[in-house]
């Protein structure tokens, strides 16, 4: 499934999910420094900010809770600091069939996540940003929804056939499109921690042999849906 008009940027992986609720961080780390096929950490953890987008109806929320087998999900991401001004932030547009998943992503011109954020301030971001006029047209009518934030370790064996990463800290905002911003309705999962594991299609009959060593519950966990009950129900 490619989205017609979109960058082809990368193949379709698989994406497992685990929601860890009973271990902390470090042991969780501890689990995945010893498992067989010798995962490493290829470069530092960073906080990872995510600004979602949906339509005015919710659809891509909906999509996901249904368990739509076509869904997708629309960010903006950017690392570091959560507020203040946005230097280098990333447009995806993650688009998914059954159990695997593909992104696209295109850079967006910097803005200032600050109390005047809104709709229209973003829409100002998008028509100065050089975007495929596709995916210019695809955006209209989307509104800013929700903003997250959370801290990930990465990991990966030596050859790169699998992928790691563990996020902590979870943190989410209720993000106002009409108005300004101050984020105060924050809501905080201090507790969960989400492993997710990556791979190409071609690596899926390895796959279990590897997620087995962890005793870890698979999840279809969406920080995107956990943070829309969150803050909006």
């Amino acid at each position: 499934m490619q989205e017609q008009g979109y960058t082809y940027l990368c193949t379709f992986r698989y994406e497992r999910k685990f929601l860890v609720e009973d271990l902390m961080p470090f042991q969780v780390a501890a689990l995945i420094k010893q498992h067989p096929r010798l995962f490493r950490a290829p470069y530092p953890p960073r906080y990872v900010n995510n600004l979602y987008l949906d339509t005015p109806d919710m659809v891509n929320y909906f999509d996901n809770v249904d368990g739509a087998m076509q869904r997708r999900k629309i960010r903006v991401r950017w690392y570091a600091e959560p507020f203040g001004k946005v230097t280098r932030p990333m447009l995806e547009v993650k688009a998914k069939d059954g159990l695997v998943a593909t992104k696209h992503t295109y850079p967006l011109s910097a803005f200032r996540m600050d109390a005047r954020f809104c709709d229209r301030i973003f829409q100002r971001v998008l028509s100065d940003s050089d975007l495929p006029p596709v995916v210019r047209h695809d955006l209209r009518g989307l509104n800013v929804v929700l903003f997250n934030r959370y801290y990930r370790h990465y990991y990966a064996t030596h050859d790169g056939a699998f992928r790691l990463t563990l996020d902590t800290q979870l943190a989410f905002y209720k993000v106002n499109g009409l108005y300004g911003n101050q984020f105060a309705h924050r809501q905080v999962n201090a507790r969960d921690v989400v492993v997710e594991l990556k791979y190409e299609i071609e690596q899926e009959p390895q796959a279990n042999r590897v997620a087995g060593f962890f005793p870890f519950r698979v999840t279809r966990n969406s920080k995107y849906v956990q943070g829309i009950e969150r803050v909006y129900f």
